[in-house]
């Protein structure tokens, strides 16, 4: 029989950082909620979170990597923002530019990088995915962001903090 190894929920003992773009602020503020509920209500001490706040969403990638470097002790980090479509081509510009760096930056930091960038059409459609009718997806990132930390400690084979 195989061992199966997956990552579990407890966050007792983890550092986390919250990257989190202030353009679209009305968004992104119960994004970060959602994410600091989830990790607090999953064990993470409140002093083990930090919360760096980046000016929009093409410097996410730029903070992450700069607290990936510069904080070891963190055991993954959140990133959260919002890119809305309108009607000029800046959103291409932006989204999949962001999504690409932040998984990157996970494969060669090998610490996970939860992807919270809304990319919606409307304000409507991004309210629903912070925390109305669709769910908050800061709470699902976090959620995310946590069980890969707790399994690549399995991977290493260390025990599960618990």
């Amino acid at each position: 029989m195989s061992d199966r190894l997956e990552g579990g929920l407890s966050g007792t003992g983890r550092r986390f950082a919250i990257v989190a773009s202030r353009f679209n602020d009305l968004v992104v503020e119960r994004l970060v909620a959602g994410a600091r509920d989830a990790l607090l209500r999953h064990g993470v001490a409140a002093e083990d979170l930090v919360e760096a706040w980046a000016p929009g969403a093409f410097e996410l990638p730029v903070v992450t990597a700069g607290l990936l470097r510069d904080r070891p002790d963190l055991d993954g980090i959140v990133v959260l923002g919002c890119v809305i479509r309108g009607d000029t081509a800046h959103f291409e510009h932006v989204a999949s530019p962001v999504a690409a760096q932040l998984a990157a930056l996970a494969r060669e930091s090998v610490k996970p990088v939860g992807f919270g960038v809304l990319t919606t059409d409307t304000l409507e459609q991004a309210l629903q995915r912070a925390g109305a009718k669709a769910g908050n997806k800061g709470w699902e990132a976090a959620m995310a962001v946590l069980e890969t930390a707790n399994l690549l400690i399995r991977i290493q084979g260390a025990p599960l903090r618990r």
